[in-house]
């Protein structure tokens, strides 16, 4: 079995490619910028808020984080 974890944050990628910016994700979404800073820095969301950005930014849960197996 293989384990995945989040290495870094991709918000930013996709935030240029949506041609949105932090405040239009938190008036879209309801989540405070404060709280949108933190994901830039990689912490990791809960699914709820994963589920919320992805739909607004019109991507996969996947994409928002670059990520690292353990695989060999």
């Amino acid at each position: 079995m293989t384990n995945y974890k989040a290495k870094k944050s991709n918000l930013k990628n996709l935030l240029s490619q949506s041609g949105m910016d932090l405040d239009g994700l938190e008036r879209n979404t309801s989540i405070p910028r404060a709280q949108l800073n933190e994901y830039l820095s990689k912490k990791v969301m809960n699914l709820n808020t994963a589920m919320t950005i992805s739909r607004e930014l019109n991507c996969n849960i996947e994409d928002l984080y670059v990520w690292a197996s353990d695989k060999k």
